[in-house]
Parts: structure tokens; C-alpha cells; sequence
């Protein structure tokens, strides 16, 4: 049986629920994060955080790439803008998912380790291609033939709802990690409130009818 995990880690909402998840599910767990030139650095700060809280080892890599390749305004000053007509949000940072589990398996094979968890999900969702249930499974399959080895992405939330993944955190024991977890594009704290996804992490509390732990956080420190 496999008792080891690499949780592609950024310190939102999602991927320290997934971090949670994976402490119930493996013996050993390790976590990699990106500083990939995000306007919403601030999440690095959260990662340090939360790491430490669950007692996880951290690394924390550099990916640049991105950032010079721009195009989206989560590595520009571009305005974040919601999607039109069926486009693609700009928020969308293309291969973003596909780069961060290529480099996170190559991490692990080292490390040996074959179990990668992701917070990837097709239910709600931004409309991100390399969220989609199909993308995964392609990108796993080619991991294990590209390095001979097999590897198993992990994605627990990949049909959740918003509400749903509140109640998952709920269950594993994430909230007061929660409190510390940074899910706003803009990269304000306390959160913006207003971008995408503070719209959808506050209706996903709101639907769980559970108070979001980093509001309150919030509230009593920026009072």
C-alpha cells in the first residue's frame, strides 16, 4: 500500500482542503508550491502558514516562465474581467496546472513518491480546461509513460460543488487552517470581496451555511 503523498500546494481554499484530505488518507505527506509571479503573492504567505500548522514539509519553487509569457491577468496588471460570450475568463493562466503537476512528478519521482493530490474541479469551476476530469487523466497517463513510473493524481474535489468542498474541510478537520488560506485574485487581505473568487468561495460558506474562517479571522484583526 502506498503511504506517500506530494499535494501541489497554494494556499487557497481548495488545495489545503486537499492537504487535509491527504493527511487522513497517506502516512507521509509533502507539500510543493509555486511562486510563479501571481499578483496574489500574498498566498505564499498562507502557504508558510498552513504548512507549518499541519506540521507538512514546504517547498516552494520558482517557476518564472509564466509570468514572462503573460497573457492573463493573474500575472499582469491586466484587469481581471469575468468571461464573455463562452470565452475563457482572463484569469486563466495557460498550462498553469499541466507545468505545476509536470514539475511536482518529477519532484516526487526523486522523492519516491507516486501519489500527487491536486485541488482541481469540474463542478464549480472558472471553466479552466486543465481542471477537467479529461486533462488529468491524460496528464497522469503521460507522467507514468514519460518516466516510467507510475504515478496516481489525486483530485478529491473534481465533482464537488462549493458547498460541498466547505463540508469536505469540515470533515477533515481543515477549517481552522481555512483562517489562514488566501483565495482572493486581487491579493488583498482582508479579502476583495469582489473578484471571482471571492464571489465563489463566499457562496460555497454560504451554501454549506458554515461561517468562513477566514472572515472572522479578518474581522477580529482589522476591526
Amino acid at each position: 500500500m502506498e503511504t506517500k503523498a506530494l499535494v501541489v500546494f497554494s494556499g487557497g481554499q481548495d488545495s489545503t482542503t486537499c492537504l487535509y484530505w491527504a493527511l487522513r488518507k497517506f502516512t507521509h505527506v509533502e507539500t510543493i508550491t509555486f511562486d510563479y509571479g501571481q499578483r496574489h503573492v500574498i498566498e505564499l504567505d498562507a502557504v508558510k502558514k498552513i504548512t507549518d500548522l499541519a506540521k507538512v514539509s514546504s517547498l516552494v519553487l520558482k517557476e518564472s516562465a509564466l509570468s514572462q509569457l503573460g497573457g492573463n491577468s493573474l500575472t499582469t496588471d491586466m484587469p481581471i474581467a469575468e468571461s464573455q460570450n463562452g470565452a475563457l475568463p482572463n484569469t486563466f493562466v495557460p498550462g498553469r496546472n499541466i507545468i505545476f503537476l509536470t514539475l511536482a512528478s518529477a519532484y516526487a519521482y526523486q522523492r519516491g513518491i507516486s501519489n500527487l493530490v491536486t485541488g482541481v474541479c469540474q463542478t464549480d469551476y472558472s471553466g479552466y480546461p486543465d481542471c477537467r476530469r479529461d486533462t488529468i487523466d491524460s496528464l497522469e497517463r503521460t507522467l507514468t509513460l514519460g518516466m516510467d513510473r507510475e504515478f496516481k493524481i489525486h483530485t478529491p474535489l473534481m465533482w464537488l460543488t462549493k458547498a460541498q468542498t466547505v463540508d469536505l474541510a469540515v470533515e477533515v478537520g481543515a477549517l481552522e487552517a481555512l483562517a489562514y488560506s488566501h483565495t482572493c485574485y486581487n491579493g488583498a487581505l482582508p479579502p476583495c470581496g469582489e473578484c471571482p473568487a471571492c464571489i465563489l468561495r463566499a457562496k460555497g460558506f454560504s451554501e454549506a451555511k458554515v461561517a468562513d474562517p477566514l472572515i472572522e479571522r479578518c474581522r477580529k484583526e482589522f476591526r
